[in-house]
């Protein structure tokens, strides 16, 4: 092997077609971070590649290094998460934290460290949990932290004091909790009532395996979600589309 190829383990983000049998495909590694390469004949019914390249599944890749763009030289599927295609919710949150990921990173920038293996864990955790949205959750503010969008949820952004344990404001604008005393000190503040920073504060600093002991109420969760939802939606200044799909399919419920 050269230096022009290089094989490494990826998960399948995005794909689109190209030509008459190829695609490009985007896969997250754990050592080059995002990429993208062409998968030459991966539409083809018999294909090598046919089945090896599908959306939010873990191969072990062989990239071949092209003047212009990397050639996809050979995939072998093998983590297939089936559970993402045989559910429609679970494969709809899959759809969302990969739209975030991506959201979140540019191609050819390099790895972020522990990206890789967050998003497999998680992909793993909407196969397998009874709780998919507190995956999801764990996962949101994990990756917050990880790009640098960490929410101080431990004393107040404007005052710098810690936190009593009473009912507060969140600021998109300051990037965390806001007292009562430092309200009046900025504008754009949503209601942030105390059940919900203590699960915030919990998902935040505890591992996922203490995270997964933990009981959330459904009323809480709903009320993490929409924190951190509008959050991400300030730092990223869009709509993500996936959060409307996911409501679409809870609305049918």
């Amino acid at each position: 092997m050269t230096a022009r190829t290089f094989r490494t383990p990826a998960i399948i983000l995005k794909r689109r077609d190209m030509g008459e049998a190829d695609r490009l495909v985007t896969l997250l590694t754990p050592t080059y971070g995002k990429i993208e390469a062409i998968a030459k004949g991966a539409r083809k019914p018999t294909g090598s590649k046919t089945g090896h390249v599908e959306l939010y599944t873990r191969a072990d890749v062989l990239i071949s290094k092209g003047r212009e763009i990397d050639v996809l030289a050979q995939a072998e599927l093998v983590e297939p998460f089936l559970p993402l295609r045989e559910d429609l919710m679970r494969g709809a949150y899959a759809s969302y934290i990969v739209e975030l990921l991506d959201r979140f990173t540019y191609s050819g920038e390099g790895a972020t460290p522990g990206l890789f293996v967050l998003l497999n864990d998680t992909l793993t955790r909407l196969c397998q949990s009874d709780d998919i949205r507190r995956a999801v959750r764990y996962y949101e503010l994990q990756l917050l932290d990880k790009m640098g969008f960490r929410p101080e949820l431990q004393e107040c952004v404007i005052t710098h004091e810690m936190l009593l344990p009473i009912d507060q404001f969140f600021s998109y604008v300051d990037g965390g909790v806001v007292a009562p005393e430092g309200a009046p000190h900025t504008t754009g503040l949503i209601s942030l009532p105390m059940p919900t920073l203590k699960v915030l504060r919990h998902l935040q600093r505890s591992t996922y395996t203490q995270i997964n002991k933990t009981r959330i109420p459904d009323a809480v969760h709903t009320d993490v979600e929409r924190v951190m939802i509008g959050y991400i939606r300030y730092v990223l200044e869009s709509r993500l589309q996936t959060v409307d799909f996911i409501h679409r399919i809870q609305h049918l419920d």
